[in-house]
C-alpha cells in the first residue's frame, strides 16, 4: 500500500513537472510570436521612458527616430483636409465643403479637431508646417485607450478636468507615456475612432462604416471578418508614405485593370475589388458579363447599416430648439434608445438594413460651396452629385446612400450658410440655440455675408457604399434586378432583361419566338403527315 502511495506521488508530480513546462513552452511561444511582429519593442526605447504632459512631447520623441514622419503627413488630406480635385478645379476637403450633418468644421475647429491627425487646430490661423503638431498615437495607438474629446481643439487630456468648466462632468486624464510605449500598426479600431463616429456619433454618416466593424462575422463583412481574413482597413487601403489611398472625393468608380501584383509599383488605386479579383471573378462566364456596367458593390453589398447600428437617413435642422419642462434642450429617444430628436438639432430617421439606391457614376463628384447660388424652387439642393451615364463609357451603376436634410439657408444672398455649433460661448447654438447669432458667427469665420434672415432649405447627399461586403452566398440574387420594379428599376440608359422597357428588342424577341414556334409547330405536323405515309 505505501508503495502504491509512492508510485501515485511521483506520477502526480511528473503530471505537475509536464504542466509548467508546458505553460512556460506556451509563454514563450507567445513571446516568441510577439517578437515575431514587430522589430522593436518601444516600452525599451529611452526617448519614451519619461512621462508626457502633452501631444506634441510624444510628437517630438518620436521624430527622434522617425524623422521624416511628420513631413510625409503634411501631404496628406488627412492633416490638410484640403483637396483641390484636378477634374472638376474645386476646392474640397472638410475645410471647404458644406454638408448637411453639423454643416460645417468652419467655426467649430475645437470640437471637430479630435478628429484631426493634429494638436492645436483651433481656427483657420492653425499652423498646418508644424511637425511637432502631427498626432502619431490617434493612428498607432494599441492599447484602445487613447482620447481626444471634443472641445480641446484634438488634444488629448492628460489630467482629470472639468468640461465644460461648471458642469460637474469630468474628463479622465490619459497616460500618454503608457500608450506610446505601446504603439504598434493601423487597426481597424483606431481608423473608425474617426470615421465610424463622422457626423456626430456611431453608424450617422457613411452608412457601411461604424463600430460593428471593430469585431465583425464573416456575415457582416467577408474582407474584415475578425475570426476569418480579419482585413484590416489598411490591407486594402495600402499605404506608401502616409497617402492613403481610396477617396470620397475622387473615387475610382470604374477600374479597368487586372488584379495587381504584390509590390508593383504604379499610381493604380489598391483599395478597389478588382485589385484583387481581377476582371473576371466568377467561375460562371454569364456573371462576369456583369462587370463591365455594374460595380461589385451593386451585387456583394445587397444592404448598409447591417451591424445592429442604425445609420441616420435623415436630419431636419428646422425643427431644433425645442426645450423640456426644466428648459433643457428636449431629447427624444425611440424604443432601442436611440436619439430620434434633439433640441440643439432636430429630427433624426434612422434605419437598419437599408436597401441602397442605385445610379450610373464615373468617379466625378461636384459640390454645393459656400458661396454658390441656391434656387429653393429646385429643392432639394444637392450637397454633391455623383456624375455619369450609360453612354460615358466611365460609368458603373453603384450603390449609393441618399442622405436627406433640411438645413439653414440665406434667403436673401441666397447660399447656404456656416452655423457656429460648438463652444461655450454665447454665440454657439448648441450653447444659446439662437440661429442669428449662430449663423452669424459661422459666417463671420468664414469671411462670407450673411444678411441676418434665416430659412431653411431641403438637401441630399451621396454616400457611395463600399464596405460591409456580404458572403457571396447573400449576393444579390438574378431576379432581385432582373424583374419589373426590381432593384435596377430606376437606373436608365440599359436593357435589362426581364425589366422590361426596349419595344425593338422586345419586339425581335417576339418574333423570334413565334418563329421557333412556328418552325415546332410545322415540324411536328411534316412528322404527322409523313407518318401517315
Amino acid at each position: 500500500m505505501q508503495a502504491l502511495k509512492h508510485i501515485l506521488v511521483a506520477l502526480a508530480t511528473v503530471a505537475m513537472m509536464g504542466s509548467a513546462f508546458s505553460a512556460a513552452d506556451q509563454k514563450a511561444g507567445a513571446s516568441d510570436a510577439a517578437l515575431l511582429r514587430s522589430t522593436a519593442d518601444h516600452s525599451k526605447f529611452k526617448e519614451l521612458q519619461r512621462p508626457f504632459q502633452s501631444g506634441p512631447e510624444v510628437t517630438k520623441a518620436c521624430l527622434t527616430c522617425h524623422t521624416e514622419a511628420a513631413r510625409q503627413i503634411h501631404q496628406t488630406q488627412h492633416w490638410k483636409w484640403e483637396y483641390v480635385n484636378p477634374g472638376t478645379g474645386q476646392t474640397l476637403g472638410k475645410r471647404h465643403v458644406i454638408n448637411n450633418f453639423c454643416t460645417s468644421v468652419s467655426s467649430n475647429y475645437k470640437a471637430c479637431a479630435s478628429c484631426h491627425i493634429g494638436y492645436g487646430l483651433d481656427d483657420k490661423n492653425f499652423d498646418f508646417a508644424s511637425q511637432e503638431n502631427v498626432d502619431c498615437l490617434v493612428c498607432h495607438d494599441a492599447t484602445g485607450k487613447y482620447k481626444k474629446p471634443s472641445g480641446f481643439s484634438g488634444h488629448p487630456v492628460t489630467k482629470d478636468t472639468e468640461f465644460p468648466p461648471g458642469s460637474g462632468k469630468i474628463v479622465r486624464g490619459i497616460d500618454l507615456q503608457a500608450i506610446a510605449q505601446k504603439v504598434g500598426k493601423t487597426r481597424r479600431e483606431t481608423c473608425g475612432t474617426c470615421h465610424f463616429y463622422g457626423g456626430g456619433g456611431d453608424a450617422v454618416k457613411h452608412g457601411d462604416l461604424d463600430s460593428s466593424l471593430d469585431r465583425p462575422d464573416k456575415a457582416l463583412d467577408v474582407h474584415m471578418d475578425a475570426e476569418g481574413n480579419n482585413f484590416t482597413c489598411a490591407t486594402c487601403h495600402k499605404t506608401e508614405g502616409h497617402q492613403v489611398p481610396g477617396s470620397r472625393y475622387a473615387p475610382t468608380a470604374m477600374d479597368k485593370g487586372g488584379a495587381h501584383i504584390r509590390g508593383k509599383a504604379d499610381s493604380t488605386n489598391p483599395a478597389t475589388c478588382q485589385a484583387c479579383h481581377g476582371q473576371a471573378p466568377h467561375s460562371m462566364a454569364k456573371l462576369n458579363d456583369h462587370t463591365d456596367k455594374v460595380a461589385c458593390q451593386t451585387c456583394h453589398i445587397p444592404a448598409f447599416a447591417r451591424g445592429d447600428m442604425p445609420t441616420k437617413m435623415s436630419w431636419d435642422w428646422s425643427t431644433a430648439g425645442k426645450r423640456d419642462a426644466k428648459g433643457k434642450p428636449l431629447v427624444v429617444t425611440n424604443d432601442d434608445g436611440h436619439v430620434t430628436y434633439n433640441g440643439i438639432k432636430g429630427d433624426f430617421v434612422l434605419e437598419e438594413n437599408v436597401r441602397p439606391e442605385y445610379m450610373w457614376f464615373n468617379g466625378s463628384v461636384k459640390y454645393t460651396l459656400m458661396g454658390d447660388d441656391i434656387d429653393k424652387s429646385r429643392q432639394p439642393i444637392a450637397i454633391n452629385t455623383f456624375e455619369g451615364g450609360p453612354d460615358d463609357g466611365k460609368s458603373m451603376i453603384w450603390p449609393v446612400k441618399l442622405f436627406r436634410g433640411k438645413q439653414p439657408f440665406d434667403p436673401v444672398h441666397r447660399t447656404l450658410v456656416v452655423t457656429h455649433l460648438a463652444g461655450e460661448d454665447d454665440t454657439a447654438y448648441w450653447k444659446n440655440m439662437d440661429w442669428e447669432k449662430a449663423i452669424a458667427a459661422g459666417m463671420a469665420a468664414v469671411g462670407k455675408p450673411f444678411s441676418g434672415k434665416v430659412d431653411f432649405v431641403e438637401t441630399v447627399a451621396m454616400w457611395p457604399i463600399t464596405h460591409m461586403v456580404a458572403p457571396k452566398e447573400k449576393a444579390l440574387a438574378c431576379n432581385e434586378c432582373h424583374a419589373r420594379g426590381g432593384r435596377l428599376d430606376k437606373v436608365e440608359g440599359i436593357y435589362i432583361p426581364g425589366r422590361g422597357g426596349n419595344r425593338l428588342v422586345d419586339t425581335l424577341g417576339w418574333l423570334a419566338s413565334a418563329a421557333i414556334l412556328a418552325g415546332v409547330l410545322v415540324h411536328g405536323l411534316i412528322r404527322f403527315v409523313n407518318r401517315k405515309h
